[in-house]
């Protein structure tokens, strides 16, 4: 499923990202994260070492490797859009607000789980947090530092 009038081009976010063409509605879906499913074991073992992966967790232990125009939709502290998880498991992207033509679309990826340090977000919001994980995921690990301080000798 994709909403026509969607393009790939150049991206001042990172490399190339999906825009419209056309004016978008929001509370539209643009389109689906689709991609083959696979255990998080299967995918960690695929892509051990590589820094870039276009994975999506669809809950538990399932998670999507990306492929078509989804794959695109950068990260942004301030997007436009936002996934959404229908009863069986398929995810889509929406409009969180009417999009104008030749809008990049992007949606906050709110990371969690990586073997990664850092994961640093480049987008241009003003509220920009500077990083693509959650809020959850960055508590998570300020929690675990704490551990690793208190503990040392």
């Amino acid at each position: 499923m994709m909403l026509p009038g969607l393009i790939v081009r150049s991206s001042s976010i990172h490399a190339a990202g999906c825009y419209t063409t056309r004016p978008i509605r929001k509370g539209t879906r643009v389109c689906e994260y689709d991609g083959q499913r696979m255990s998080k074991a299967v995918a960690d073992a695929r892509y051990e070492g590589r820094s870039v992966t276009y994975l999506f967790s669809c809950g538990g232990n399932t998670v999507i490797d990306g492929f078509g125009m989804a794959m695109f939709l950068n990260h942004s502290c301030d997007p436009n859009c936002e996934t959404e998880q229908d009863a069986g498991d398929r995810i889509y992207i929406s409009t969180l607000r009417d999009v104008a033509a030749g809008e990049e679309l992007t949606y906050e990826y709110n990371l969690y789980d990586s073997d990664e340090e850092h994961q640093h977000c480049f987008c241009p919001a003003p509220n920009c947090r500077a990083t693509m994980f959650s809020d959850l995921e960055l508590k998570r690990r300020a929690r675990i530092a704490r551990r690793k301080n208190s503990a040392a000798p």
